[in-house]
Parts: C-alpha cells; sequence; structure tokens
C-alpha cells in the first residue's frame, strides 16, 4: 500500500469512529432520556402525567407486570408463599420488594440497543443481537428479583444490610453486556475483513 492509500484508510477509519460514537450518543439520550420522560407522562402526579397514555401506552407497567409475574412464580416454586400487585412483591415470613423505575433496566437496555444501531454493521446483525441483548437483560432482572425474594427469605438477618443491590446488579449486567458486545463485534468485523 502506498502511503497515500494508508493516509485515506486513517481518515476513512477516523470518520466511521467519530460517526459511531456521536451515533451512540445521540441515540442513547434519546433512548434513556425518552424514557424517563414517558415515565413521568405515565405516572400519576408526574410532572408531564397523560391520563389517556398512561391508560392505553403504559409500556413502563407492561415492563413491572412482565418482571414480577415470572419471579413470583420462580419464589414460589422454591416453596415460599409471595403475592403481588402492580409494583410489590411481598414473600410471606419474607421480604416486601417494591419495583420502582429503576429496577427495570431501561437505562442498561437504553444502552444496549444504542450501542447496536450505532455500530455500522448488517441489519440482520443488528437485529439478532438487540433481540438477544434486550432478553438477556429481562432475564436477570427476573432472576435478581427472584434472588432478592429467597435470599432475604432464606436470610432474615440480611434485609437490612443488602442495599446495593441496584449497583451489583447494573455492573453484572454490563459485564455481561460488555462480554456480549465484544463476541458480537468480534464476529462482524472478522466477516466484513473477509469480505475486503
Amino acid at each position: 500500500m502506498s502511503e497515500i492509500t494508508v493516509k485515506e484508510a486513517k481518515k476513512q477509519a477516523d470518520k466511521k469512529a467519530i460517526k459511531f460514537v456521536v451515533i451512540l450518543f445521540v441515540l442513547y439520550i434519546l433512548f434513556s432520556q425518552g424514557n424517563i420522560f414517558m415515565n413521568s407522562v405515565m405516572s400519576p402526579g408526574g410532572k408531564y402525567y397523560n391520563a389517556f397514555i398512561a391508560e392505553h401506552f403504559d409500556y413502563i407497567q407492561g415492563l413491572k407486570t412482565a418482571l414480577i409475574k415470572p419471579a413470583v412464580l420462580i419464589i414460589k416454586l422454591f416453596g415460599f408463599y409471595a403475592i403481588h400487585n402492580e409494583m410489590d412483591v411481598m414473600v410471606v415470613n419474607g421480604p416486601y420488594l417494591r419495583i420502582n423505575y429503576s429496577c427495570l433496566g431501561l437505562g442498561v437496555m437504553s444502552f444496549l440497543a444504542a450501542f447496536v444501531l450505532a455500530f455500522p454493521t448488517s441489519w440482520k446483525s443488528t437485529i439478532k443481537m438487540l433481540v438477544i441483548g434486550i432478553v438477556s437483560i429481562y432475564l436477570l432482572n427476573i432472576a435478581r428479583i427472584a434472588g432478592l425474594g429467597l435470599l432475604f427469605g432464606f436470610f432474615q438477618s440480611q434485609r437490612n444490610y443488602f442495599e446495593y443491590h441496584h449497583e451489583i446488579f447494573n455492573i453484572l449486567v454490563y459485564i455481561i453486556i460488555f462480554v456480549m458486545l465484544f463476541i458480537w463485534i468480534k464476529r462482524n468485523t472478522t466477516v466484513k475483513n473477509k469480505d475486503v
């Protein structure tokens, strides 16, 4: 390769990297802040509450329900009696867990979606990674809720000491997501390099 070709290739790579970072940043802000805004729109007492949207398009409550019901089922499989409502799980002779907006994993999902959509690869690969990543986050979140219910049910003395489950969950999920993204990027860049 001549020196001019190498410089052109480096310029193209720099442009692609900058484009990726800008798209990643814009999409992450759009998704994460959009979810926060929609939470306000769908929460009675929220700054932007809208009864019609809250009644017909409340995907946040739908996600809460989709997390709570399987978690309660898992807790029951371990022999505990558990009941729930729209945002609470109560394990009889065990913990009381409130599932708030911050428990839903929407921030992690927003990062994953922004990263995958910003990365330059085929739509087939993008959609596949989005589905695998979001389902993985969802399943890990169910395991966390059920795990907290079981942990505090078995070890009642620990209820007052385990306050950092959000941070531990986020660190664990981000590690898993970064490993998944690393493998995904490696596969997609290897395929591109073979095509060149």
